[in-house]
């Protein structure tokens, strides 16, 4: 009899482990509460730019690999566009000094031995002053690591931890920031090249998804909350979503949990999770990039952090943003667009404009907070927890979603032989 893997929870890391498990052979029931499917990761029709935005401006990099074989599971990887060699541009607001950053497209970091491809005004023993990150424990601060000061850290170490912690680098968690290094600026340029969902996250990462599940037999349900386990000899015996809405788990059935850790505690009294959250603040701006535009520009010494190029659009991202998710809309969009017309070339009035503020975007990745993350195996045995604020091993990113989704997933596999 085919066992039934049920996933609470749409987003990417449960969207990953449901293609995984029904490519081996479960049949497979995704439940989200929310009307869309994606999480913090979708696109949506917006009104003001009468333009289709993502909800936030998410980086992938050649080298996620667990990523990159999740579109390919659901037939998108193409989606998934960038240059052909791992090069950064920056440009500095307050000297005006631009420059980039050659990774290249071997395998080992030699990029840091070649003035012309690194960052300038730097030399190779800047570079050996991060090493302790790479063997830092996740409980170490990233302050007490490596120096936090100096040209390669505001032009380089600084924009980087701050994208993928989304805290102040000195107070991140050292171990964290270590495994972005490892698998990133240490592993050579093969691993570096920036992938962008040009077309938006949903077409590529979200609806193909959906619509693979559903093509093969499988269903999601959307406006469908689980409300509270039922539980019976250690394992998950019945889904509640609600009144006479009760779904019985049979024999072999498992349970994978793929939602925020606010919604994750509630359903699991007792489960430990992060406490602390970060925003990030998003601003999209309806108009034509010029003509040789880089598709991510590393902005330094502003309000903007990353500007990115879309076809009839500029949009901007900026980490560790609680300082702005009260400022005045309009005030804010103001602000972001001065800087845009500085580092992207462009002129002119405000354009038609959206703000898009994540107020939780991410977990705080302090130690104190990466402490808190559970790993996949609770206490009931057909239940497992996915997430990117599960303990991955890394930040709060795609990549750590669909890792989580994937060892999740493996777990399953493992237990169903």
């Amino acid at each position: 009899m085919q066992k039934t893997a049920h996933i609470i929870g749409a987003g990417i890391s449960g969207l990953s482990v449901a293609v995984r498990l029904a490519n081996a052979g479960f049949k497979v029931a995704v439940h989200e509460a929310t009307q869309q499917a994606g999480g913090r990761c979708r696109s949506y029709f917006d009104g003001a730019t009468n333009l289709t935005i993502d909800n936030g401006n998410h980086l992938l990099l050649s080298g996620n690999s667990h990523a990159r074989a999740y579109a390919r599971s659901i037939g998108t990887e193409a989606g998934l566009v960038g240059p052909e060699r791992a090069q950064f541009p920056f440009v500095d607001l307050k000297t005006g000094q631009r420059w980039q950053i050659d990774l290249g497209d071997g395998r080992l970091p030699t990029w840091v031995l070649d003035e012309s491809r690194r960052v300038p005004d730097t030399a190779l023993t800047d570079y050996l002053k991060l090493a302790p990150l790479i063997w830092a424990s996740e409980e170490t601060l990233v302050g007490k690591s490596i120096p936090c000061e100096g040209v390669l850290y505001q032009r380089l170490v600084q924009p980087l931890l701050l994208a993928a912690l989304n805290v102040d680098p000195p107070e991140g968690s050292a171990g964290l920031a270590g495994a972005i290094v490892r698998e990133t600026l240490l592993a050579g340029g093969q691993a570096c090249r920036p992938l962008i969902a040009r077309d938006g996250l949903s077409a590529v990462l979200i609806e193909p998804a959906v619509t693979f599940l559903q093509g093969r037999g499988h269903s999601v349900q959307l406006g469908h909350e689980l409300r509270s386990f039922a539980t019976h000899d250690g394992k998950v015996g019945a889904l509640n979503f609600g009144g006479e809405d009760v779904i019985q788990i049979s024999e072999g059935d498992v349970v994978v949990m793929a939602v925020p850790p606010r919604a994750a505690s509630n359903l699991l009294p007792g489960l430990k999770t992060p406490t602390e959250f970060r925003a990030i603040v998003n601003a999209h701006f309806r108009v034509e990039p010029p003509a040789g535009s880089a598709p991510i520009l590393g902005v330094i010494g502003g309000v903007v952090e990353w500007l990115f190029s879309f076809p009839n659009r500029l949009s901007v991202t900026i980490s560790n943003g609680d300082r702005l998710v009260d400022m005045p809309r309009e005030e804010l969009a103001q602000a972001i667009w001065n800087d845009v017309c500085k580092a992207g070339g462009v002129s002119g009035e405000l354009p038609p404009w959206q703000i898009v503020r994540e107020r939780r975007a991410t977990f705080a990745a302090t130690p104190a907070q990466n402490a808190l993350r559970p790993g996949p195996v609770t206490a009931l045995k057909n239940l497992f927890l996915a997430g990117d604020w599960t303990a991955t091993g890394l930040p709060a990113t795609i990549e750590g979603s669909v890792r989580s989704g994937d060892r999740a997933a493996d777990l399953v596999l493992a237990a169903k032989r």
